[in-house]
């Protein structure tokens, strides 16, 4: 008997910690990163440091919550860091005229931004043209657009606290840009975990014919997710351009939605659709700020940062087809 509880007990926390890998891996290689980090840079983990990290990652952070969505519908989405730049560029322009409040500014940025979605979603479902093309085509047609409104240069906003203190400030010692993103990923797991829209995103990702045969209106919620991604591309182009009040029309965004995809990716949204979560992808994209802020501690090479995030994905997808 007791043979055989031993036995029952060594096999009741195998499962547990099995369990346990399975839903929280992402958040376990988290903690394993920050304590290497600590150990191997003492001022790695000083305040200042990690509000710095959190500031920084902010940008990325918003962009990858929509992102996530568009992931789980089975979708993806490379125009979002060509988005940001025409959105930032429209709110610039706005903010610096003075001619309207800083609100309809923001407003209209973020107008700018879900009607690229729609043009995104609209595009995909009425021409089942594949969603990388289609999205491709719509980055650069953005970008072409915000140098030929700009003339290529950079331009300024009124640097008024009412505006810069959105991107610069703080509040009870934390960023402000990361107690928006924070806000966003705890209304934005409601939305997929708890109502039909979030539902319906996974039945969409996890299998579009049985969704479209279970009467989901399976391009309507395709579209809604380009959409939902175009309304954070506008957050986050409102965050970055709070921080200088100024936007460079062909540095802006650039690269942006790699790093968005990256860190969902890390979070365990998978690249086929039908599963993630928003809190996988928050850890996710820490991780990738984590990893940034490293290599400039360790004083690696910058041109370096593109090949240890592009190892990061196939590590990623590679982690996630092992599970498979």
């Amino acid at each position: 008997m007791g043979e055989l509880n031993q036995a029952s007990v060594k096999s009741k926390g195998k499962n547990f910690f099995k369990m346990v890998w399975k839903e929280y891996s992402v958040v376990v290689i988290f903690i394993v990163v920050f304590a290497l980090c600590a150990i191997i840079a003492p001022k790695f983990a000083t305040a200042n440091n990690l509000r710095a990290v959190l500031r920084n990652i902010s940008t990325i952070g918003m962009i990858s919550l929509g992102m996530t969505f568009v992931l789980i519908a089975g979708g993806i989405d490379l125009s979002s860091g060509a988005v940001l730049a025409t959105s930032g560029t429209v709110l610039i322009l706005l903010q610096g005229s003075g001619a309207v409040p800083l609100w309809v500014a923001i407003a209209l940025c973020i107008v700018v931004a879900a009607g690229f979605g729609f043009i995104n979603g609209i595009i995909i479902t009425k021409t089942h043209m594949p969603p990388f093309i289609v999205t491709l085509a719509v980055g650069i047609i953005a970008r072409s657009v915000t140098m030929f409104i700009t003339k290529a240069a950079t331009i300024t906003g009124n640097n008024v606290p009412e505006f810069t203190n959105i991107g610069n400030g703080s509040f009870l010692g934390v960023p402000n840009p990361f107690w928006i993103v924070l806000i966003a990923a705890v209304l934005l797991t409601i939305l997929l975990t708890k109502t039909k829209f979030g539902t319906y995103v996974f039945a969409v990702g996890g299998n579009e014919t049985a969704a479209k045969y279970s009467g989901i209106k399976v391009d309507k919620i395709k579209i809604l997710t380009y959409m939902l991604l175009g309304l954070c591309v506008a957050i986050a182009a409102t965050i970055e351009m709070s921080r200088m009040a100024a936007v460079a029309s062909t540095t802006s965004g650039s690269m942006y939605e790699f790093e968005a995809i990256t860190a969902a990716l890390v979070g365990g949204t998978s690249i086929a659709g039908g599963r993630g979560k928003i809190i996988g992808t928050v850890v996710g994209f820490l991780i990738l700020g984590i990893i940034s802020n490293m290599m400039i501690m360790m004083n690696i090479s910058p041109y370096l940062n593109g090949a240890v995030k592009g190892a990061v994905i196939l590590f990623a997808v590679l982690f996630q087809r092992r599970e498979r």
